[in-house]
Order: structure tokens, then C-alpha cells, then sequence
């Protein structure tokens, strides 16, 4: 149905003009859809990796055991914890797929955003522990056995993490779950820490009987810088940041549109892996409410093609304070003309 469909079926001219003197807003279903299309594919991104984290895991959980390394334990402890990070986030996607309520107008999106505060915690308690079990080694020592078997560990620690994170990063760009893609670089550095297990196995061959916990805890300085930049994304993504450039980027959009004389004001947020806009700008005073309002349309039309993943945008028109020229309906006729063109 067209929008202006939509405003003739829904009382004529009388519901047109109630409608112009609010904020301008479209949220349609070819929006949402999408948009829960992409909570589906990032529930089943997660639920993929954490198979394979999970095999992984459980292949190494079996050579620790046989080969008493600290090194391998501390990177199969922060393997296990990344695949346990699936869990929030596939609750979060999970609510995010909810419709909005009366008391959560904007939906469930931000349950992401918890998500992304319980994985930095569970990335924490992993570095703890793996430091605790690290240093417990360095106090008291125990020769590695095994070897061949640690060795070839660390290579499947290295192998199923690299897969996964490829995977995970993918998926969440292609979605925008900022989440989803700091999990996948999560998961590629604990590859790389799984290769450090290599190392204690090829110390320890050498007799070097220190090499196994100082390895640990080089791990669980690795995992700390991970935590750092974990931390950081969520903490932004939690002060609503967005990208300056897309912000110049939608800026341009709406200036270039012919009619508007000025922006007033423009903001853009993440709810979740969805955007969210809200802009304010300034037409000719001497304009029609129906010019006024097909302005906001197209306004709304160009925020939806410049900024990816926007779900919803509500514009605002406010008139110029200085009286402006009489040419309104050129410029009503050229944007008509240009929207038809371009299909909308």
C-alpha cells in the first residue's frame, strides 16, 4: 500500500492534515521484515559456532586431562566460555524478535546490549581463572605428559576458533549486531592464544619446566586485551555511538533534497542491530501541508537508502523563520517527478 494509499483510506484530507502537523515517521513491514530476517540468521550463526566451539572444547577437555597442562587449560577454559557466550546473545536476538509493547515502544532491541555486558563478564571470569590456575602451577610444579597430544590441541584449538570467528564476523556485518562481530573477534584471538599452547608443549619438550604456566599466563594477558576492546564496543554501543561519517553521510542525503533549506537536527541510534533516525529539518514557510509533508516523505525515503539497516526514522518540519519566495509548486512538481522516477 502507498503511503498516500494509506492517508485516503484512512479519512481523506481531514486524516492528511492531522497527520502532517506531527513528526513525520514510517516504520513498514518491508523494514521489519528484514530485520527479523536478520535476527534469524544471526540465531543461526550462533547456535553453528557453538557446535563447533563446543566440539573443539570437548577434544581438548580430553588431551587436559591426559596431559595436565596449565597452558592448554587456561585456552580450553576461555574456549568453553566463548561458546557459552552464544547463550545471551541468542536470548537477546531472540527478544529482539518481539514486537513492541505500550510499555517498550521501542522493542526489545536493547536486550543485545546486555547481551554484550554479560559476555564481557563471562570474558573477565575466564581471564581470573585462568590466571589463578596459572600461577597455582608456577608455585607448584608438574611435568606436562603428552606432548604430541598438547601439540596437536593447540592446532584444533587454533582451527575450530578461526572457523568460528570467520563465520561470526560475517554474519554480524552483514546483519550490523556490533555484538555478534566483536564475539567473532573474540573468537579469533582465542585462536591465536590456542597457538600459544604450542609453545608450553614445545617448552616442555625442551625440559623447560616453567614454559607451561608462563605460557598460562601469557594467555591470560591476551584475554585481557580482549576484554579491553570487548569492553569498549559495549560500552559504546551503550551510549548510543554511531559511526561520525554515517552521520555526514545521512546529513548530505537530506540537505540535497529539494525543498529543504536547512537541518535543524539529526540522530541516529543503534537499538540492537537495527537504526534508528530522527531528524529536524527546515522548508520554505509558504509551503502546503501537503508540500510540507511529501518533503518529510522524501526526507524519510533518502535516510532509508543512505543509512544501512534504518528501521525506523521520524522527520520533523519546521518552517523557516525568514518568509521565503513563492515557488513551492515547482518544487512540489520536481520531487514528485524525481520520486516516480526512482520508483517511490
Amino acid at each position: 500500500m502507498s503511503e498516500h494509499e494509506h492517508h485516503d483510506r484512512h479519512g481523506g484530507l481531514g486524516h492528511r492534515v492531522r497527520h502532517l502537523i506531527t513528526p513525520h515517521s514510517h516504520d513498514t513491514a518491508d523494514k521489519v521484515d528484514p530485520a527479523l530476517e536478520a535476527s534469524r540468521e544471526g540465531m543461526r550463526a550462533l547456535w553453528i559456532s557453538l557446535g563447533v566451539l563446543a566440539a573443539t572444547a570437548a577434544l581438548q577437555v580430553v588431551i587436559v586431562v591426559l596431559s595436565g597442562s596449565v597452558a592448554l587449560l587456561g585456552d580450553t577454559l576461555h574456549n568453553v566460555a566463548d561458546a557459552l557466550t552464544a547463550v545471551p546473545l541468542g536470548i537477546a536476538f531472540w527478544l529482539g524478535r518481539r514486537a513492541a509493547t505500550r510499555a517498550y515502544t521501542y522493542g526489545f532491541g536493547r536486550a543485545e546490549d546486555l547481551a554484550g555486558v554479560i559476555i564481557v563478564l563471562v570474558i573477565a571470569g575466564s581471564s581470573v581463572l585462568a590466571a589463578w590456575f596459572a600461577t597455582e602451577r608456577l608455585v607448584r610444579p608438574q611435568t606436562m605428559s603428552h606432548l604430541p597430544w598438547v601439540f596437536a590441541a593447540g592446532l584444533i584449538g587454533f582451527a575450530g576458533n578461526e572457523i568460528v570467528a570467520r563465520y561470526r564476523i560475517t554474519v554480524g556485518r552483514r546483519i550490523g549486531s556490533a555484538a555478534l562481530v566483536a564475539d567473532g573477534l573474540h573468537a579469533r584471538t582465542d585462536g591465536f592464544t590456542s597457538l600459544a599452547v604450542v609453545l608450553a608443549a614445545a617448552g616442555a619438550w625442551l625440559g623447560w619446566s616453567w614454559a607451561d604456566p608462563v605460557v598460562g599466563l601469557a594467555i591470560t594477558v591476551a584475554i585481557a586485551f580482549v576484554l579491553k576492546d570487548a569492553a569498549r564496543e559495549v560500552c559504546r554501543r551503550l551510549m548510543d555511538r554511531v559511526d561520525p561519517e554515517l552521520v555526514d553521510q545521512a546529513e548530505l542525503a537530506l540537505r540535497a533534497i529539494p525543498g529543504v533549506r536547512d537541518l535543524a537536527g539529526l540522530r541516529l541510534r543503534w537499538i540492537g542491530h537495527r537504526m534508528h533516525a530522527e531528524a529536524t529539518i527546515v522548508v520554505d514557510r509558504s509551503l502546503s501541508l501537503v508540500d510540507a509533508h511529501e518533503i518529510a516523505a522524501d526526507a524519510e525515503h533518502q535516510l532509508a537508502h543512505h543509512v544501512p539497516r534504518l528501521t525506523g526514522a521520524t522527520v520533523h518540519v519546521d518552517p523557516d523563520s525568514h518568509p521565503g519566495g513563492g515557488h513551492h509548486s515547482d518544487l512540489s512538481h520536481e520531487r514528485r517527478d524525481r520520486l516516480a522516477a526512482a520508483g517511490l
